[in-house]
């Protein structure tokens, strides 16, 4: 029978459960630390590489590409890659709340920076950031109060036993 009564005189587990915190499995780890040391340093460079391209491109406007252009564009990769990169040394850092607000804030302003290129009214591009800004931060706070290791560090107690 799968349902048996234990035996009269066998110890019983007690009917609650510690809400104690119970880690999550963690996934396994599929690069060795080098590859990981290098996926930190190429990723900013891969999409800071993309966002000078696009601003370059915004910029010119379907016009011929120059020297200038260039400049421009990779003037742009290097200031985002930098503080791409600097985000994610530092962000980790903060708590839910401001780590959710820095990201919000960083992909803002660079979204507004591209659309601004496009030649616009700074009040449109203002706006769209601030709606970008916005949606960011939502979105990370979600997942940061959810997802992360806020959860047990500031307070709670983490994901409890299933």
């Amino acid at each position: 029978m799968a349902h048996v009564a234990p035996a009269s005189g066998t110890p019983h587990p007690p009917a609650t459960t510690s809400r104690a915190f119970v880690p999550a499995p963690r996934p396994p780890d599929l690069f060795d630390r080098r590859v990981h040391r290098l996926g930190r340093l190429a990723v900013p460079l891969a999409i800071g590489l993309l966002y000078g391209y696009w601003a370059a491109a915004n910029q010119r406007q379907g016009g011929p590409i120059t020297g200038w252009n260039l400049v421009f564009g990779f003037a742009c990769t290097i200031v985002f890659t930098v503080l791409c990169s600097a985000l994610f040394v530092v962000a980790p850092r903060l708590g839910r709340g401001a780590h959710a607000a820095v990201w919000g804030a960083f992909t803002g302003i660079a979204l507004g920076f591209l659309y601004i290129q496009a030649n616009v009214s700074v009040l449109h591009a203002a706006g769209l950031a601030l709606l970008v800004a916005l949606a960011a931060f939502l979105f990370d706070f979600y997942r940061y109060s959810t997802f992360s290791h806020y959860t047990r560090h500031e307070g709670g107690e983490g994901r409890r036993a299933a």
